[in-house]
């Protein structure tokens, strides 16, 4: 299901509307609410709102648990870190226990080793279900989502929920949540926006199925929702 939005402003209202829903009906359910954190520009200003007292304080946050969707091999004080950003917007300004945060990256060990300890926390929070509450997701302009990268291996991994590799083109080490793990959830919002955005959109929603071009059409819940929320420049329409 695509919404589309006159703005990015309209996109982080609805966005954060969604995060308060879901983590509300998670919470009155089962006791807690498990999500998925994306990091790029695109999320920021919904994790703003989120901070804001307008929306904060809906939010029981000592249930909530918090993860990564993907993240690049950096320290967690690096500014190409996406744990940093979601601190910065989100996390330092909420009560979330850092006992229920896992970031995706830990010192001293290798990236591989860590995908399967990631992995292991993420049995010992949900169960051998793996099904998350909320996945947000951002989409890169060719296409991509999560750490999922157009002509990497990892697109056609089906029994791994979290695998880490070297992405030679940007020479450095990624670490993500794989698309069978990513499909097991209740609910997967895709935040996209921008003229740049457009024509990996129409060909994700529209095009022939070729995900090793755009991995972002390996996206397809089992039971659960897969929302976009776009502008109009990502829809094409003016």
């Amino acid at each position: 299901m695509i919404q589309i939005y006159n703005n990015t402003e309209e996109i982080n209202t609805e966005a954060a509307a969604l995060f308060v829903t879901s983590a509300e009906k998670a919470i009155a359910q089962k006791g807690k609410f498990t999500a998925v954190l994306t990091g790029g520009s695109s999320p920021a200003g919904v994790y703003k709102l989120l901070a804001s007292d307008a929306y904060k304080n809906k939010i029981d946050w000592s249930k909530v648990f918090i993860f990564w969707g993907d993240e690049r091999w950096v320290p967690l004080n690096d500014d190409l870190s996406n744990a940093k950003m979601s601190y910065a917007t989100l996390l330092s300004h909420v009560p979330v226990p850092q006992e229920n945060i896992f970031e995706m990256y830990k010192d001293g060990v290798t990236p591989e080793d860590y995908a399967i300890t990631y992995e292991q926390s993420i049995r010992t929070v949900l169960g051998e279900e793996g099904k998350f509450d909320l996945i947000l997701l951002g989409m890169g302009d060719d296409g991509h989502t999560a750490s999922l990268f157009p002509g990497q291996a990892v697109l056609d991994e089906q029994k791994k929920w979290v695998a880490a590799y070297y992405l030679e083109p940007q020479k450095m080490h990624r670490i993500t949540l794989t698309a069978p793990l990513i499909n097991k959830a209740e609910k997967i919002v895709v935040i996209a926006f921008g003229e740049k955005k457009a024509h990996a959109l129409k060909e994700v929603l529209h095009g022939d199925y070729n995900p090793n071009t755009y991995p972002m059409q390996l996206i397809k819940p089992e039971t659960g929702e897969l929302l976009f929320l776009v502008d109009k420049n990502a829809a094409g329409k003016d």
